[in-house]
């Protein structure tokens, strides 16, 4: 643990934030497309298929923090027995886990959100399929996300209600939207978010 270098995640940051940022943007045009496509051959419905997958990626961000937060303790824990410095213990702590990121449990993530799709009242599967179906593009999801909490200042996806006023800064309006209408019926993917700032747009269906 002596070996690795003081604030060594601090002077990455930059780099790994656009890394991420860049790998954020490939899991919408790449494996949410690959997953919108596997669930059309069970739904017939694109609303239900467009809401299954924002669902997934606001899911996997929250059971990812929730992980990272549980990690983090352990780690702090397991280092503050034996740190003298020269860095700082949270210096310490962020070194460790982005140099052992390989460490997240990721699988336990992926089940975690799979469970609470399942009791989401505002998405339906056919009882014979399974959200596993799409567990690549859940699986992907959480690892960003995951390595997204060790960014300072971490990155955060924006939370989205139906009916809520659509906000140009934050959303594109997808191609089948009315245009001309202020509310958005339903979120096809999440805005990405640094301290309350949006630095990659989300989209969404507009509908009077």
């Amino acid at each position: 643990l002596r070996s690795c270098s003081p604030g060594r995640a601090r002077r990455t940051n930059a780099s790994r934030r656009a890394c991420l940022v860049a790998r954020f943007g490939d899991i919408y045009a790449q494996e949410r497309l690959d997953a919108e496509n596997l669930l059309r051959t069970y739904i017939g419905d694109t609303e239900m298929v467009q809401r299954i997958i924002y669902i997934a990626a606001v899911e996997s961000f929250q059971a990812a923090k929730m992980a990272y937060r549980q990690f983090k303790i352990r780690v702090r824990e397991t280092l503050s027995l034996g740190h003298s410095g020269p860095e700082s213990l949270e210096d310490t702590v962020l070194d460790y886990i982005v140099r052992h990121e390989d460490l997240y449990d990721v699988q336990g993530s992926v089940n975690e959100v799979i469970r609470s799709m399942n009791i989401n009242p505002k998405i339906s599967f056919p009882p014979e399929i399974d959200f596993i179906v799409i567990s690549t593009l859940i699986r992907e999801l959480c690892r960003v996300a995951f390595s997204m909490q060790t960014l300072v200042p971490p990155l955060d996806i924006a939370f989205g209600t139906d009916g809520e006023l659509f906000s140009e800064t934050k959303y594109h309006r997808s191609f089948d939207s009315d245009f001309t209408a202020a509310l958005v019926a339903y979120h096809v993917w999440p805005a990405l978010m640094e301290n309350d700032v949006v630095i990659v747009k989300g989209e969404a269906v507009t509908k009077r």
